[in-house]
């Protein structure tokens, strides 16, 4: 057993959280004559080290994941979804969501052509909820950051949370309130072609283009401010703010999390700094699936399809589950830390 757990720690030392590469810049740094224990110089390693970490891995893990959604196109996942009823259906929904890495955002055309396809709305949301929320590619980069245990924990109560909202929505028959034009149409099976292996292949290559392309910027976002909170903001500051001696903490982290907009690979640098000044995980978890689940502009987006009666029941429900595990979390840590 001890075996098995020292592989693992070199595992997730070495390839997930890149130690090597965090020595490796400060050195850099050191050898061009900046001090990399100076609030300049930490930012600037901090900087380097996680934008590097995030899009290697990154890049690894997209083209992993989009080979595997290569076998589940939007018309094959309906088909299968299609199969099921009642939480059955909302529990494969949101496990299909963790294999489509797409933000907020890119997740609400395919929840428009799941209903066209006659899904019950409550099947579709938990999709929705899943899809930007949790993924596999953020489960191996939070390990990277957090370490399995928490990384864990994300994964399943955003699970969790997909499948209760989704659920909730599913009984409060909520399919009257989807604007006309997204109303069921026509037969879910429908046929989706076969790719060859090399056809996967440069599927996946373009995808990896593509998301990289698409988060770059929130990485880089997200990786600076990562960069200011780790190095400049005192860690008094953060405590009294979103500290869990203070009770409405994980409200507040919810509440600045839903007006950004950033893919949960833009979160993780922020999250990353937050845990480093002591914020709980449950503020953490909080803030992160805030942005990633009730970001602004895909409320915005939803509200093009959606009546506001369902719009305001679906960011109520998330947004109250959301603050629940932030809360539960906070008081349970100290079984998982």
């Amino acid at each position: 057993m001890s075996i098995i757990v020292s592989l693992w720690d070199f595992f997730e030392n070495q390839f997930l959280k890149m130690l090597w590469l965090d020595n490796l810049v400060k050195k850099g740094l050191v050898n061009i004559g900046i001090n990399a224990d100076s609030k300049v110089g930490g930012s600037i390693q901090f900087f380097i080290y996680d934008t590097i970490k995030i899009i290697v891995l990154l890049s690894i893990l997209i083209f992993v994941i989009s080979y595997i959604q290569s076998f589940f196109p939007p018309e094959r996942t309906k088909k299968i979804l299609g199969n099921f009823k009642g939480i059955k259906a909302n529990i494969l929904s949101a496990l299909l969501g963790t294999v489509t890495p797409f933000c907020s955002c890119s997740s609400i055309p395919i929840f428009i052509g799941f209903t066209n396809a006659g899904l019950p709305v409550g099947v579709t949301f938990s999709f929705l909820i899943s899809s930007p929320l949790v993924d596999l590619g953020s489960f191996i980069l939070l390990i990277s950051v957090f370490g399995l245990p928490i990384a864990a924990i994300y994964v399943i109560v955003g699970l969790v949370l997909a499948v209760i909202g989704g659920s909730i929505l599913d009984k409060m028959g909520m399919e009257k309130y989807v604007v006309k034009f997204t109303k069921p149409v026509g037969d879910i099976d429908i046929d989706s072609p076969e790719l060859t292996t090399k056809e996967r292949i440069i599927y996946a290559y373009e995808q990896v283009k593509e998301t990289v392309k698409k988060v770059f910027w929130y990485v880089i976002v997200g990786v600076g401010i990562g960069a200011l909170i780790h190095n400049w903001i005192p860690a008094e500051i953060i405590q009294k703010i979103l500290g869990t001696n203070n009770p409405f903490s994980v409200l507040i982290a919810t509440i600045i999390g839903i007006p950004m907009y950033a893919d949960i690979f833009g979160t993780i640098p922020i999250a990353e700094a937050l845990f480093a000044k002591g914020v709980g995980v449950g503020t953490i978890l909080s803030f992160m699936m805030g942005v990633t689940a009730l970001s602004l502009p895909s409320i915005i987006m939803l509200k093009k399809v959606v009546q506001n009666k369902l719009l305001i029941n679906f960011v109520g429900i998330v947004a109250v589950g959301i603050i629940i595990i932030g809360y539960a979390f906070n008081a349970f840590s100290y079984l998982f830390i």
